[in-house]
């Protein structure tokens, strides 16, 4: 196998960015935002920027300063042209000293400039981190079943889509909108000191401008809904077909795949052409409305020039100032898309964060250590909608240190059991304890940092075979490792890879067998040293020889554990203490297989059936 060269990484200048954060108070305060402007978009977004105002009152700071020239250039023009066209003494001078002044003005711009990026860049970078880390710890609140019914490019597609949604509408605001409400303040204040008549005429355009945003607010905020939901529903149906290539290269259908993605994409083209077309018109009116004014503007200073109640100078000046006014409140109908986007994912962002669907862990009781007795005490357990229960009055005691493993047919309730007893379903009726404690009286993080699971499909992520090995234990000494992987069965397979344990593991474990990511995944359970342990179905996609090392495996990391264990080979299950026979909304048997056996009950009619 080639190793793949790695780029050296570039040393990056921080400019004030804090990437030691306090991740717990910064999503709390993002979460009160939320909270406190439900249904409110705009002062949601103001919220978030909260903690960074100086930095943005600064960046406004230095805006301003930086813009003048763009403010005083109509007025430097027009007293020029009045000097050139007055030819009074020391013409040349006073035009000398106006350009100077510009020149000035023009070169300042540089270094304000940086300061005035520097702020508000800052503030948007950090705002946008904040975000996307308060995602991800939301997530990692959020229950099982909340990640089991969204799909998760949706949420992909909230993380990054959405959040640099965010951060180009804010960008936007700092470079364009700031921009805009300064010039259009600034050509009103020049104006209005100017000439009153000229000031109503130029106050005239407002209500147009109003009028136009109207109309078309409604409708760009549909178009935008309706896309922003058709992305993450494609965002969905990529990763979809990604997970399915092999699938479907092997049973060759290819072009079905083909052309399922491809309605989805026209799907999704056809309502991106509706808001392009939306924002077209919108675009063109108001272009089309502000440049008659503009004209209009030009013949009625012209007009009180010729009356000799405005100089020539103050012609050009008054135009460009409602030039600059026309300018403007086109690139603020221009960016309403952006704004409404920007708005759009606030509010799908909010979906995720005010999301109640959460593991609490606040003010329970934690376990300081874990014997692994496990009790079901009358307990039922029924999913949302569901016609009927999966199982009830489930009464199962298991011992500190014992083998259980549970059988059964497909979708009797053994990995719901599991699920239980992880903590990532709750019973719907009844109790489950452990060590004499109410699961629902605990705090799960204590109760989990003392299990390991072993799901029946491995999960693999990219890095070294080490790190998978070794995740969250990761201060682990090289001669425990090396006893880890000798337990695991994982030492001949390591010593054929290129890079022994370093090798890296591409994603979900593609360049390993099915029993090398088994064996890896047990060797993470070895690592952990847990008191409960559950194996789902471990073995049963496997040959015969993988199967029985990843057996000898488990033998070993059983031993003295208390286990679960779902079987789907009834045969390697005859050395548990007990075994659990689920089926028709219950336990239907338990005992040992011996007992089980000569029972000649429902066990050993599944058992007939595998011989």
């Amino acid at each position: 196998m080639k190793k793949t060269e790695e780029q050296p990484e570039m040393s990056r200048p921080q400019y004030g960015l804090h990437p030691d954060a306090d991740l717990d108070e910064t999503e709390q305060k993002l979460l009160e935002t939320f909270k406190r402007n439900k249904n409110h978009s705009l002062r949601t977004l103001i919220g978030i920027y909260k903690g960074h105002y100086l930095e943005l009152f600064l960046s406004v700071f230095f805006f301003a300063i930086k813009h003048s020239p763009a403010w005083v250039l109509p007025i430097v023009t027009a007293n020029i042209v009045n000097i050139a066209t007055g030819r009074g003494e020391d013409a040349a001078g006073k035009i000398l000293t106006q350009v100077v002044i510009m020149v000035i003005l023009i070169a300042q711009n540089i270094l304000t400039n940086y300061f005035y990026t520097l702020f508000y860049a800052r503030a948007i970078r950090n705002v946008e981190r904040d975000l996307r880390c308060s995602l991800v710890r939301r997530l990692q609140q959020l229950s099982i079943s909340y990640h089991t019914e969204m799909q998760s490019g949706r949420l992909q597609s909230k993380i990054m889509r959405d959040v640099e949604q965010i951060e180009t509408l804010s960008k936007q605001t700092f470079i364009s909108l700031l921009s805009i409400i300064m010039n259009i303040t600034v050509s009103f204040g020049v104006v209005v000191t100017k000439s009153m008549t000229v000031f109503f005429f130029f106050l005239a355009t407002i209500p147009v401008a109003v009028c136009i945003m109207v109309a078309f607010k409604g409708k760009i905020k549909r178009y935008n809904r309706v896309f922003r939901k058709d992305m993450e529903e494609t965002s969905v149906h990529v990763m979809e077909m990604i997970e399915m290539i092999p699938v479907t290269r092997a049973h060759a259908l290819e072009e079905k795949e083909t052309h399922k993605m491809a309605h989805q994409l026209y799907h999704v083209a056809s309502s991106g052409l509706c808001l392009d077309m939306v924002q077209s018109y919108f675009s063109s009116i108001s272009w089309a409305a502000f440049q008659i004014f503009q004209v209009l503007c030009l013949g009625f200073t012209g007009y009180l020039a010729s009356q000799g109640k405005i100089s020539v100078g103050e012609v050009v000046m008054y135009q460009t100032y409602f030039a600059s006014i026309v300018a403007q409140v086109s690139s603020i109908i221009t960016l309403l898309p952006t704004i409404a986007k920007g708005l759009e994912s606030v509010d799908s962002i909010g979906d995720v964060m005010l999301c109640h669907d959460v593991e609490d862990y606040h003010n329970k009781k934690k376990l300081p250590s874990v014997r692994g007795e496990i009790i079901f005490e009358n307990t039922g357990f029924r999913y949302p909608n569901a016609e009927k229960p999966v199982f009830e009055h489930l009464n199962l005691k298991i011992k500190e240190g014992e083998t259980v493993a549970f059988v059964g047919e497909s979708g009797a309730g053994k990995t719901t059991i599991l699920n239980m007893v992880i903590g990532f379903l709750h019973a719907t009726e009844g109790r489950v304890l452990i060590d004499g404690q109410d699961m629902e009286s605990i705090n799960l993080k204590s109760f989990r940092s003392n299990i390991a699971v072993v799901p029946q499909t491995p999960i693999l992520f990219s890095g070294t075979i080490r790190e998978n090995i070794t995740y969250g234990k990761e201060d682990i000494s090289e001669e425990r490792l090396k006893e880890i992987i000798r337990a695991a069965n994982l030492e001949e397979v390591i010593e054929k890879m290129p890079d022994g344990v370093e090798t890296r593991v591409t994603e979900r474990g593609g360049n390993l067998s099915g029993g090398q990511r088994q064996r890896v995944s047990i060797a993470r359970a070895f690592i952990r040293d847990p008191k409960v342990l559950i194996l789902d179905e471990a073995t049963s996609a496997l040959d015969s020889i993988s199967e029985e090392k990843i057996q000898t495996a488990t033998e070993r990391l059983v031993k003295d554990r208390t286990t679960l264990i779902v079987a789907h080979r009834l045969s390697t299950i005859k050395n548990a203490d007990h075994i659990a026979v689920v089926g028709k909304g219950g336990l239907q048997e338990f005992g040992t297989y011996e007992e089980l056996m000569e029972k000649k009950g429902e066990f050993y009619k599944l058992r007939q059936l595998q011989m």
